[in-house]
């Protein structure tokens, strides 16, 4: 086929393409009725999660799967604004890598609301003025967020989605790089990227800032000052990205969690956040840990965290496979409600799914 026929079969499979979209609209605008009938949630996490992995088993290429996982984000993320248009409430100010988990995970149709701290995202889900919130919980070199494991106790909100997403910093400026003499950023991503910086800017003065963003504007206001931040930030500032992907650690990831008010619906495969409490006594944990051993129930995580009503008495962060409601969870969580001060679920969501290739992907 000459360029002229392949270019005009592209402009066909266009409009068949919108047509399609436009069908797959309306049908989402019954099942937005249907579910106001029912009062459900617009949101449906599990649904989504469904979606992904089955495109991945149809997709044979050569498009490849993380292409399509953008696309259908903010399909999924248009259709869903007709059902209902949600309020997302992160840890802001706009630009930050918790804005583009909050992004990464509802689309560009959503409603953003930046807040000024952690536990204003809770405050702000908790009393409804918000239908979602973004926060951070743990980052695979740095380690969990103690102020939203803090929160965690004090609130009752449920944890209905997870983001599992690697950090990429980018060195963000307005000016040549031969001429940046200044470089700003949040502490943490100064650290991440120290390696980097000695090698590559050995003289610069390095300014550390309360987020990314704020690095961001300043960068964008003053001559000779770059940023390190997300190319969400770039956008928002106008900035150029000189130099992509400078962290010293590869393979660093940071994890975020959806809260709301109500309980996430079953998902193929899910996994679940509990908050334990147990006895000061010798085998205590070896009690907790017992039963989960014995019904066969990994756990993926377990983590000690300092009680605040009493020295020395420590809460334990526990995620395990499967749901709440699981037959074999739910016996097992019975057996160490007996023996422990308290057990707090703090709600079973789909397990995110690895990264897909080819996304620059937000950190703490």
């Amino acid at each position: 086929m000459t360029l002229d026929e392949l270019r005009k079969r592209i402009d066909t499979l266009d409009e068949q393409i919108v047509e399609l979209l436009n069908e797959r609209a309306r049908a989402a605008l019954e099942i937005g009725r249907l579910k106001r009938r029912d009062g459900a949630p617009a949101f449906a996490p599990e649904r989504e999660a469904s979606v992904y992995n089955r495109l991945k088993r149809v997709n044979r290429g050569p498009l490849p799967d993380g292409c399509f996982q953008a696309v259908y984000r903010e399909i999924i993320s248009g259709c869903r604004s007709l059902e209902r248009s949600l309020r997302i409430c992160y840890l802001g100010p706009p630009g930050t890598f918790s804005h583009l988990a909050a992004r990464e995970r509802f689309g560009a149709s959503a409603e953003f609301v930046p807040v000024r701290d952690i536990p204003s995202v809770f405050e702000e889900v908790a009393r409804g003025h918000t239908d979602y919130g973004v926060v951070p919980v743990e980052n695979s070199t740095i380690g969990s967020v103690t102020e939203t494991q803090d929160m965690f106790v004090a609130y009752d909100l449920k944890v209905v989605a997870e983001i599992m997403i690697p950090i990429h910093h980018n060195l963000l400026a307005k000016c040549p790089r031969e001429q940046i003499r200044r470089i700003h950023s949040k502490p943490q991503v100064l650290s991440q990227c120290r390696e980097w910086l000695a090698h590559t800017f050995p003289d610069a003065d390095l300014r550390e800032e309360a987020s990314t963003a704020r690095a961001a504007s300043i960068a964008a206001q003053e001559p000779g000052v770059a940023a390190i931040g997300t190319t969400l930030a770039g956008q928002l500032y106008d900035l150029d990205i000189l130099v992509p992907n400078i962290e010293d650690v590869a393979g660093n990831v940071t994890r975020f969690f959806v809260l709301s008010q109500t309980n996430a619906a079953p998902a193929d495969r899910s996994k679940t956040s509990l908050l334990i409490a147990i006895e000061d006594h010798v085998g205590a944990l070896f009690d907790m840990l017992e039963p989960f051993k014995k019904a066969g129930i990994n756990l993926t995580k377990i983590e000690s965290h300092p009680s605040r009503d009493k020295a020395w008495n420590y809460w334990f962060f526990v995620d395990l496979e499967g749901r709440v409601d699981d037959e074999n969870v739910a016996a097992t969580l019975e057996t160490v409600s007996a023996g422990a001060r308290e057990v707090k679920v703090l709600g079973s969501y789909p397990i995110a799914e690895d990264a897909w290739p080819g996304q620059e992907k937000p950190a703490l």
